[in-house]
């Protein structure tokens, strides 16, 4: 998604609060928030902290800028879809790829509430849903399920990514043990499980993910449309 180079800048050049967020997004991406200090921000920067806080009041503001960033960024990739429909599921599915390349960003979208990040996620998906034509009264439920929806599913999948990586581990030898376990369990105790066992091996996360906000989507379309008498 989004990088910034190390030591972008020299002490004779003008400091930019675009260029403290991009150096921002690029140490939370290597060593998470707890990485992310004015003190490491300085020494990328080649600049003093002072001159930092010329632009950024706090930490958290420039998480929540940083946060801003990455989703300003999928709402621009995602602009060119003109269908409400075609919205949700593009910005959904970008969405997840921006919390899978940045992992915090998920957490911070779900501490932040008010903050631009958040609304800018809400205000894009809540128009898509309006434009369905879901009832007003339904508009806030619909959009907060497409919005728990991507950050639960994003961050549980970046997690486990994030978990893989530090133990080295191979999602194929991990999802074939997993699907041999499953096969093997007992079919009258767990019929579904055991069902399924096999289709682990090959399934994507993307595609999953992917065909979950379409269920989504169907179901609020099925409830924007006006019943019909039998």
């Amino acid at each position: 998604m989004i990088q910034a180079k190390r030591k972008v800048r020299g002490r004779e050049a003008a400091l930019s609060r675009a260029q403290i967020v991009a150096v921002a997004i690029d140490l939370l991406d290597r060593d998470g928030e707890e990485g992310l200090t004015f003190k490491a921000l300085a020494s990328q920067l080649a600049t003093g902290p002072g001159a930092i806080y010329n632009h950024i009041t706090s930490k958290n503001d420039l998480i929540a800028a940083a946060a801003g960033e990455i989703v300003a960024a999928v709402q621009r990739d995602g602009s060119a879809c003109i269908d409400p429909q075609g919205s949700i599921r593009a910005f959904a599915l970008g969405l997840f790829d921006a919390i899978d390349a940045h992992p915090w960003v998920g957490a911070v979208l779900t501490r932040m509430p008010g903050q631009p990040p958040l609304l800018r996620v809400l205000e894009t998906l809540g128009q898509a849903v309006r434009a369905l034509g879901v009832p007003v009264g339904n508009e806030w439920t619909a959009t907060v399920a497409v919005f728990n929806y991507i950050v639960g599913v994003g961050g549980h999948n970046a997690a486990n990514a994030q978990f893989a990586r530090a133990r080295a581990l191979d999602r194929d030898e991990v999802l074939a043990s997993l699907a041999r376990a499953w096969s093997e369990l007992d079919p009258a105790e767990y019929p579904f499980a055991h069902s399924i066992g096999t289709q682990l091996r090959t399934h994507d996360d993307r595609a999953d993910f992917a065909a979950g906000i379409d269920f989504i989507i169907a179901g609020i379309v099925a409830s924007a449309s006006p019943a019909t008498s039998p």
